[in-house]
């Protein structure tokens, strides 16, 4: 299975926020400044907007060592991008080693317009000629690129080829005389449209139905301009081209199949709208790629949408939270209860979720009570380099049977923070006290041979926090096993308590081994709990915990039920 790069920052940055220390940007990043029309443009995405320019879309496609910055503008031909003084900003950041991307035509057409009109032959070949003379004297590499096609059929359906009259040959003699690339857009995105017709081409341009859109309350039928699905095909389909022009972005291409991005650089702005977006019941892994943001929503994945990879770019910046909690009121005005206050609910088995952070950010009080980050309703579901901050009951790894698994989390809470009937494996992650409570709650059923492993993680808490156990059986068979864990101070000496429950010393399995730090007195836990025997540790290891191999289905037939994922876990 390919695995996509986790750690990938990718940004969009409009000319209007553009930074001042991204001019001298460090030769460490390949960078890409694009200068054109409103094809290419970043769109203001206020009032919900659909359009975008496929500049907007290309940082979605490329990796953190990647720099897109857009100077693209909506209506802009050659000579109005310099009278606008948009070439002089270009000039004054342009380093050598940079690559220029030069693509207009779309307005220099315009005869009625004196502010924008460029011959061809005339002054639109002067100006591209002064571009790239400029980029190529202080040491940058400018790529011409003649302007996509505009998506015009005739009533027989057959598209007009001739939309840009001559400025793409015109644009193709300037490359050839400097001997710099040239990249022909207008040829490669009419091959497109012919390929679709007439009708199926037009959901990828600004269609838009009346009273659909508050943007275009009347409607909108727009041929030039494409909305969010548009752009990222318009990327898709000049990305090899870039890449074969400059071979040093081939390893910094990176595939999703859908990308989440507030800053409207992706195909939806909500995490909720990419996940409806999946396919049913797939047997191939959809891949969801949130860009950076703080994302205010409430996400389900449901039990249809399976084999989903969540990837953010990292947990500190890529962030999903919403604030119900167990005493807020639901629509009949009775408490809504633990059970309905995660952020995130995951029924969909083979899930897959790294470097985010989910976040239940309702606080802490007696008006509060419970209030989760994570539901895992759902079996081989897998969370790495993820973030989980709440306050009692953080995680609920719900269900009899399903398996989780946590790899270099950070999980925080004060009460029964990681709780529920799930055997789950927490590998490498810190659990962070925040108050004097219980770590864990299990309630695993009666006959699991597993239940929670925390195998060398590190156990930290707040300053001030200094009664801390391990845990409390949820339920009478409770199973909670800390292996090679390092303990801060904040762990109470004896362990883990009954919850008041004297018959659960007998059936509850608390176990640890090999535990160091200053809360793993093994001679003070209390006398019902376990110190695990070398020659058993066999039995503890990921594949062993959580991957059940195979089981028998109502037709005798053997099933398999591997993890989907278990070659990037295990």
């Amino acid at each position: 299975m390919k695995r996509f790069l986790a750690a990938v920052i990718l940004s969009v940055i409009s000319l209007s926020v553009l930074p001042a220390t991204l001019a001298g940007q460090t030769s460490e990043k390949i960078v890409l400044r694009l200068m054109g029309d409103s094809t290419m443009a970043d769109k203001d995405l206020s009032r919900q907007n659909p359009e975008r320019g496929w500049g907007q879309r290309l940082p979605s496609h490329l990796d953190t060592c990647v720099a897109v910055v857009n100077y693209a503008q909506n209506g802009r031909s050659t000579k109005s991008f310099i009278d606008r003084g948009l070439w002089d900003k270009v000039k004054s950041d342009l380093k050598a080693g940079e690559y220029l991307f030069i693509q207009f035509g779309h307005n220099d057409s315009k005869k009625d317009d004196p502010e924008r009109y460029a011959p061809a032959f005339g002054l639109y070949t002067d100006n591209l000629e002064m571009f790239v003379s400029h980029a190529l004297a202080v040491g940058a590499k400018p790529i011409i690129f003649s302007p996509v096609s505009r998506r015009w059929f005739d009533d027989e359906g057959n598209l007009k080829r001739d939309c840009h009259g001559d400025y793409p040959e015109a644009a193709k003699r300037v490359a050839e005389k400097y001997g710099v690339p040239f990249i022909d857009a207008n040829t490669i995105t009419q091959e497109w449209l012919v390929s679709l017709g007439d009708e199926p081409s037009r959901k990828y341009y600004m269609w838009v139905e009346e009273g659909t859109n508050p943007r275009h309350p009347d409607g909108l039928e727009d041929n030039t301009h494409t909305n969010a699905a548009g752009a990222r095909k318009l990327v898709e389909l000049l990305l090899p081209q870039i890449v074969e022009t400059i071979p040093e972005l081939a390893d910094h291409v990176r595939e999703y199949d859908i990308v989440v991005a507030k800053d409207g650089s992706g195909d939806f702005f909500t995490v909720q709208e990419a996940i409806d977006a999946a396919p049913y019941y797939s047997k191939e892994v959809t891949t969801i790629h949130i860009r950076p943001g703080v994302y205010t929503e409430k996400v389900t994945v449901p039990a249809n949408r399976q084999k989903i990879w969540l990837s953010g770019d990292d947990a500190m910046t890529t962030v999903i939270s919403w604030d119900d909690f167990a005493l807020r009121p639901d629509f009949h005005g009775n408490p809504m209860g633990t059970s309905a206050t995660s952020t995130m609910f995951i029924y969909g088995d083979d899930f897959l979720a790294e470097n985010i952070t989910f976040e239940n950010a309702a606080g802490e009080g007696k008006q509060i009570a419970q209030a989760c980050a994570v539901t895992v309703d759902a079996d081989r579901v897998a969370f790495l380099g993820c973030r989980f901050i709440a306050n009692q009951d953080t995680i609920y790894t719900y269900g009899k049977g399903q398996h989780q698994y946590f790899g270099d989390c950070w999980i925080e809470g004060t009460t029964d923070f990681i709780f529920g009937a799930s055997t789950a494996w927490f590998e490498g992650c810190t659990i962070y006290s925040k108050k004097d409570s219980y770590i864990t709650a299990a309630s695993t059923p009666e006959g699991e041979p597993f239940g929670y492993v925390f195998h060398n993680c590190r156990l930290e808490a707040a300053d001030g926090v200094s009664e801390v156990y391990l845990g409390r059986p949820w339920r009478p068979y409770a199973k909670t096993v800390f292996i090679g864990c390092d303990m801060g101070s904040h762990i109470r000496p004896e362990g883990w308590h009954n919850w008041n429950k004297k018959y659960a010393e007998k059936t509850a399995f608390y176990a640890e081994y090999g535990s160091a730090g200053e809360g793993a007195r093994q001679a003070d836990r209390v006398k019902w709990s376990r110190q695990i025997k070398k020659k058993d540790l066999k039995r503890y290891t990921p594949e062993n915990v959580l991957d059940p191999g195979t089981e028998i289905d109502k037709n005798g037939a053997a099933v398999q039920t591997r993890w989907f994922f278990a070659d990037i876990i295990f």
